[in-house]
């Protein structure tokens, strides 16, 4: 996982202990109408791109950035998919680090850039169709976002409201 020098000032203090956080995903989307994954190198699930927001970035330059560091393409964010959340965001890493992520998802254009896995964090990317990505080893917060995307509905997302007082 690559993390940037906030987190890792946080992770100094905080060791391994559950930490939440922000952090975007992008959905991009080849001509054929495929959509882009990336086969993350330290879990092996195929995952969307995106990464933390750092302290006072902007959300859609945080999915600039972090689409451009793990695919080698500069995008242009276009529309919100939505805001996620959940279970399925509460990761515990391979190192030992527990985080929870609050996921704000774009569709992003591409205007730009070569493609090519940072062989870091990404180890290989391709683009897939529904039937592909259905049989892929999917993140579950990936898998979740990647979903929301391929139905290219309009409203942003979020998952309905349950909470209620006493319960």
């Amino acid at each position: 996982m690559a993390i940037s020098d906030h987190l890792r000032a946080v992770r100094s203090k905080v060791g391994h202990d559950l930490l939440a956080t922000t952090a975007v995903s992008i959905s991009v989307f080849d001509d054929a109408g495929r959509i882009l994954l990336g086969h993350d190198a330290e879990t092996g699930l195929w995952t969307l791109p995106g990464g933390a927001i750092d302290p006072t970035e902007h959300p859609a330059d945080a999915a600039r950035r972090e689409c451009f560091e793990e695919t080698g393409l500069l995008v242009r964010p276009r529309r919100l998919l939505g805001v996620f959340g959940g279970p399925e965001f509460l990761i515990r890493y391979p190192n030992g680090d527990l985080t929870y992520y609050t996921v704000i998802a774009f569709e992003a254009d591409v205007i730009g850039g070569v493609l090519a896995a940072d062989g870091h964090e990404i180890a290989a990317l391709r683009f897939v169709d529904r039937t592909e990505w259905e049989q892929l080893d999917v993140s579950p917060s990936s898998r979740i976002i990647s979903r929301q995307a391929l139905a290219h509905d309009h409203a942003p997302y979020f998952a309905p409201a349950l909470w209620q007082p006493g319960a």
